[in-house]
Parts: C-alpha cells; sequence; structure tokens
C-alpha cells in the first residue's frame, strides 16, 4: 500500500484560492498511490484565527469541489486534510474530509478536542463527538486532528472501532515539536497501528509551523520522515504487519480497563 503525505506550507501572502489550486495540483500528480493526505486547515491556517469564520464553506464548497475532482482524477483515496466548515445551524467546526478515487466525499470526522485553552480554536470552533473509521480495500483508517494527538483514549475508541491505520493531519507548531514525533510514536507502538501524521510548514499567523510529517508503524518504528519545509512523503506500507504484529505481541487482549 503506497502513501504520500503532503506537508503543504502556509504562506499568508498566497490566497486561499491560490493554495486550493496548487493542493489539487499535488493530488493530481500521485495517480501512483493508494492513499493521500493533506495537513489540518491548510486552506487557511491552524492559527489564523481571525481567518476561520470568512474562510468557512460547507461540504459541498469549493475545497471540497476541488478535492474531489483530484481525487477522482488520480484515482486515490484521499484524505483531504481538515477544512473550516460551516455547519448547517451556523456553526464552525474543524472537518476532515474523505474521498474515494471515484471522488465521492465518503467520510467526514469533526475534531473532537479543540485546542487553546478557552482562547482560538477552543472557543471559535464547535466539538465533534463522532468516533470515525474509514474502511479501504487494503486497511481500515481511524481518523484524527492535531490536538487530538493528545488523548490517547481517543485512539483507544478507534481501535475498538477497527482502526488499522491512524491519519492525523495537523498544524503543530515548531516549538512543540519534540512532542509531535514522541506523541506519534507512542500511539502507534500502543496501538499496533501504522500512524501517519501529516503536518503544514511555513507559518501560520505568526506561528511557525514544525513540518516534520512523520509515519510510524505498528511497532513504533519510524518508516519515513519529513524535514521543515513543504515536502511529499512518501512510504510503501504492509498492511499484514498489523495483524503479524497483533498476533506476535497480543498486547491489545490484556487490556483490563475501559473494556
Amino acid at each position: 500500500m503506497r502513501v504520500s503525505l503532503l506537508q503543504i506550507a502556509v504562506d499568508p501572502d498566497e490566497p486561499v484560492a491560490a493554495r486550493r489550486e496548487r493542493a489539487a495540483a499535488l493530488v493530481r500528480t500521485r495517480h501512483a498511490d493508494d492513499l493521500v493526505v493533506l495537513p489540518e486547515l491548510w486552506h487557511v491556517g491552524a492559527f489564523a484565527f481571525d481567518s476561520f469564520a470568512p474562510a468557512a464553506e460547507a461540504l459541498d464548497g469549493p475545497t471540497a469541489q476541488a478535492m474531489s475532482e483530484a481525487a477522482r482524477e488520480a484515482r486515490v483515496w484521499l484524505h483531504a486534510g481538515s477544512i473550516a466548515e460551516r455547519g448547517a445551524d451556523g456553526g464552525l467546526f474543524n472537518t476532515s474530509l474523505v474521498f474515494d478515487p471515484d471522488g465521492r466525499l465518503v467520510r467526514t470526522y469533526r475534531k473532537i478536542h479543540r485546542f487553546g485553552f478557552d482562547k482560538g480554536e477552543a472557543v471559535l470552533m464547535d466539538a465533534g463527538s463522532e468516533i470515525v473509521t474509514v474502511p479501504l480495500p487494503e486497511t481500515v483508517l481511524g481518523l484524527a486532528t492535531c490536538y487530538d494527538l493528545r488523548f490517547p483514549e481517543l485512539f483507544r475508541a478507534l481501535v475498538d472501532a477497527g482502526a488499522q491505520t491512524l491519519v492525523v493531519p495537523a498544524g503543530w507548531p515548531e516549538r512543540r515539536r519534540a512532542h509531535w514525533t514522541l506523541l506519534a510514536r507512542a500511539r502507534a507502538v500502543e496501538n499496533q497501528c501504522y500512524l501517519l501524521a501529516c503536518g503544514t510548514a511555513g507559518t501560520h499567523a505568526g506561528v511557525p509551523q514544525a513540518g516534520h510529517s512523520i509515519i510510524v508503524d505498528p511497532w513504533g518504528e519510524t518508516v519515513a520522515e519529513a524535514g521543515p519545509g513543504e515536502q511529499i512523503l512518501t512510504a510503501e506500507l504492509d498492511p499484514e504487519r498489523v495483524t503479524k504484529t497483533r498476533e506476535e505481541f497480543p498486547a491489545l487482549k490484556d487490556r483490563v480497563l475501559g473494556r
């Protein structure tokens, strides 16, 4: 299973429409991949709080349409990162979009844990509540977003729902990059899953981004890791490795709490 993480750089001087087209063009080049992943809020910037409401879109808005067309043209499964979604009731959500190779929007995930400590995203956006998995031909994806990475109970719930590959788009700041790598490896090894963590490069509203998207295997070993700048990170995964790891070291069956 061939996967690519598109570590997009967010430049505040680049119009949203231009970045949308640039991201779609990158997706269209990935026809050799099975799964392509974009970062969190790449269209506007995860720390550009003042832009969330003006840039918010419906699930059939311009970003979703561009990503749908790109997935269909490339014939890939596309986790299009997340957008600022304007819900039907007027609320704002940090919402991930997953498209199949026909360009159909098959699942969405509204971020459960909002970052900001009573400011920023935590007060501007509403929280999701649904545990979301997506069955692919080769694996079952479990969806989380950025700050979610700090809450292991969410990932246990995803495993209980059948997840074998965890996907985490993010806009993670450079000043906490060590936590990004540490938590990605921890979530992979404790859940015996692949973990695909796709971050942004560049600067969001004056906040330098960590980059360093990372792919981790079910033993917690790093398969591939990006640098700090815009980059496409590609790796070949063996979905059977999840099953083999869980059979050879069946720690999950010994869980006592939370069952």
